[in-house]
């Protein structure tokens, strides 16, 4: 299918053109005699010049053959970026050869911008890239994707002003026998003083802990919710994936979205459902009726056995079109059915901008913990 893509290359336009770096305006057109006009904005910016530098960082074998790709060893680590800046992320590229069938919950991804100690970016791959479940689907959206042959692409753009750094860790007890990458970047003489850093955080709650009694039927304050992200700052929310296993029989979905916003007393959004989050409707069109669905911002691209025990669902909602900004504190959440009283398994990355370029990440769950396995309840 093919999906609209003004979302990411018009976040990169307006990122160059705030900094002066996008392209010169073209002389304007001779004009009739005595009546001035601005310059043409009948050009899109690609056919305008350009003033950085495209570059790109790959996998390709150093002695000229044809083994393009790195091994990663049991508890290994391959370095798979690093740049000085000013510059910007604009796409990564993998695709994956291993022994492991987990390797997708197995593989850890991390970011390090400027030099900072703690990472921007900490996820398993997988969930990196919405195949939260550790299975490989087929889906486009307006910032990952997955494609034929298994290969993973993000299009979240991500500015660093000194230095970016990129890791993989194999955390599994198998060899990864070829991890391929290629990942584009430009240098730019200087980055728009408001550019905000990239971030990426992994969650999971397997299974959730279900409400009972009154806290079963009511919940004003959101406080036993899933959480996808908490952190303090100032910037903008852009999005989540979701992977959920079932642990019982019925709709897992009925839960609201509730996110806090500069106040960590009350929710500032509340939503209807989480379906209606994930832009669907009517339980994605229940037990017998449901059909996986995939769009530039939202989707449920994988849908496995629905409402029934050991189901499968993997969900994204991004928020290109209004991103979600805090000044100094952002907490989205999300019920785990009605009220908190369903106890599924559920894995989820969320994205985000900042300011500041980390934020205090909650410990990663050890690799055995990160493995979806029905948990009847």
């Amino acid at each position: 299918m093919n999906l609209p893509t003004n979302g990411r290359r018009g976040f990169l336009r307006r990122l160059l053109t705030a900094s002066g770096l996008a392209a010169a305006p073209l002389a304007a057109l001779p004009q009739e005699r005595g009546t001035p006009g601005p310059a043409p904005s009948f050009l899109p910016a690609y056919a305008r010049a350009q003033n950085y530098k495209s570059l790109k960082q790959s996998s390709f074998d150093r002695t000229g053959g044809n083994r393009d790709s790195w091994r990663i060893p049991a508890g290994g680590v391959q370095e798979v970026f690093l740049a000085e800046g000013p510059g910007v992320i604009s796409h990564i590229w993998f695709t994956i050869a291993a022994q492991g069938d987990m390797h997708l919950k197995e593989l850890v991804l991390r970011a390090w911008w400027d030099d900072n100690p703690k990472p921007s970016i900490e996820t398993p791959i997988g969930d990196f890239f919405g195949l939260n479940l550790g299975s490989y689907f087929i889906y486009q959206s307006e910032y990952l994707a997955c494609s034929p042959g298994k290969s993973l692409n993000c299009y979240f753009a991500m500015p660093f002003r000194h230095r970016a750094r990129l890791s993989v860790t194999n955390e599994g007890k198998r060899d990864v026998g070829a991890f391929y990458s290629n990942i584009d970047y430009m240098t730019v003489p200087q980055l728009p003083q408001d550019s905000l850093y990239f971030h990426a955080q992994y969650r999971q709650s397997a299974p959730c802990v279900a409400s009972t009694g009154d806290a079963a039927r009511i919940n004003l304050d959101g406080r036993d919710n899933y959480v996808y992200v908490e952190t303090r700052g100032r910037g903008h929310l852009m999005g989540v994936t979701l992977g959920v296993l079932q642990n019982a029989n019925g709709w897992w979905g009925e839960g609201d979205d509730m996110i806090f916003v500069d106040d960590e007393s009350k929710p500032v959004i509340n939503g209807t459902g989480s379906e209606d989050y994930f832009l669907g409707s009517w339980d994605f069109g229940g037990r017998d009726g449901a059909q996986p669905f995939g769009h530039a911002q939202y989707g449920a691209p994988l849908i496995v056995n629905a409402e029934r025990t050991g189901g499968r669902y993997c969900c994204y909602r991004f928020h290109g079109d209004n991103p979600v900004t805090f000044e100094r504190y952002l907490k989205h959440t999300m019920e785990h059915g009605h009220a908190n009283d369903r106890a599924d398994n559920f894995f989820s990355c969320a994205y985000w901008y900042q300011a500041s370029p980390f934020t205090d990440f909650p410990a990663l769950p050890p690799v055995e913990a990160r493995t979806p396995v029905v948990k009847p309840s």
